[in-house]
């Protein structure tokens, strides 16, 4: 017999306006002309390293991927990550959910990162109407016409909403696909499901963002640059919504995977950057990388020619291609992120600075004639 389920159709939702954030980007976003503090002497030399590696990689049309957590976005810095694209040295975004979450609130709304502890205790926590409906029907939207996670949201906040078909359009797809096309027809029918549902009319959901030039993900879509979200499932505030498809989700999600570990099989001679995420960043780097070593060896090649760059506030000078496996008393955050990325070849540097201070530096030096 199956487990029951809680109905989320039974929840209160209130809307964005009730709640109180804490960043308001506005006020809070980094200009790229902002002064880095001042960092330490080894930390320098790593950035001067790591902006030759860039430049070097970029000149050989090999790939730069940064992959950040979600406080990268909530310190306002989608201005330096915006021109890093622009600019053509970065050439793949990633992030998690709660990344994906904080652009597109800044974007609709101009704030963003509620006070958790005093709306869990209230009942509140991610019970707001815009942020669940909004960003799940931009997934379920975007997974049936073939987009990925951050791709759809990207696309939502650019092209200020969506398309919804009709459902005799939709029933024409499901059936019309069923054995040739199985995956689409899929999709279809998750969004007819979502469609049946909640009562929503065919047409166009217009959804304003009047601060869309602070979104990262706009920024992508638009410059068709690969932005991929890498959730997981009851994480982020989106599952609270009734609206969200746990299909949907996985569709699209995974359509971003894959897209992130095509850009890994061509990092041999690029560049990874992994900015405040000790879990997400590891954790799929490692399987991207072991998979496009599949197909490399088949080749007879090896991806060996990569240059990483793991960043954090946790202190750390551990070595460990001189000193080995470090005691169990060394930081943990340090221990997540070398662990894994010390046994992924190439070359690996660790480096303790604010999000702000790396990127600020790395922008301006890579922009410096």
């Amino acid at each position: 017999m199956p487990y029951k389920q809680f109905d989320r159709k039974k929840l209160v939702l209130e809307s964005l306006n009730a709640r109180r954030n804490k960043q308001r980007i506005e006020f809070d976003h980094i200009p790229v002309d902002r002064k880095p503090s001042g960092q330490s002497a080894g930390a320098k030399k790593t950035i001067t390293e790591t902006i030759l590696k860039i430049k070097k990689a970029r000149k050989n049309g090999r790939p730069v991927m940064l992959v950040f957590g979600a406080h990268t976005v909530k310190n306002g810095l989608s201005p330096v990550l915006i021109k890093l694209i622009e600019d053509g040295w970065v050439t793949h975004l990633a992030t998690n959910g709660a990344g994906i979450i904080h652009d597109w609130e800044f974007a609709y709304q101009g704030q963003t990162s509620e006070h958790v502890e005093e709306n869990v205790e209230r009942g509140r926590f991610g019970a707001w109407k815009e942020t669940g409906f909004n960003i799940n029907i931009a997934i379920i939207a975007g997974a049936y016409h073939g987009l990925g996670y951050g791709e759809s949201v990207g696309a939502f906040i650019e092209n200020g909403g969506v398309d919804i078909p009709s459902r005799e359009q939709l029933k024409k797809i499901i059936c019309s696909n069923a054995l040739s096309d199985p995956g689409k027809s899929a999709a279809a029918a998750d969004l007819f499901e979502t469609v049946k549902t909640f009562s929503l009319k065919p047409g166009r959901i217009s959804v304003t963002h009047p601060f869309k030039k602070y979104s990262i993900q706009a920024a992508a879509y638009r410059l068709k640059v690969p932005f991929t979200g890498h959730p997981m499932i009851g994480h982020d505030i989106i599952y609270v919504h009734p609206v969200n498809s746990g299909a949907a989700i996985g569709r699209a999600a995974l359509r971003d995977f894959l897209s992130f570990t095509n850009s890994v099989s061509a990092l041999d001679g690029g560049v990874y950057l992994s900015v405040g995420s000790a879990v997400m960043s590891p954790m799929i780097f490692e399987k991207a990388l072991s998979m496009s070593q599949n197909l490399a060896i088949q080749k007879g090649k090896h991806i060996d020619n990569h240059y990483i760059v793991v960043v954090d506030l946790a202190k750390s000078e551990w070595d460990w291609k001189k000193q080995g496996e470090p005691p169990m008393d060394n930081s943990a955050y340090y221990l997540r992120y070398c662990k894994t990325f010390s046994r992924m070849g190439g070359t690996m540097k660790y480096l303790s600075a604010d999000n702000r201070d790396f990127l600020l530096s790395l922008y301006q030096g890579l922009s410096s004639r």
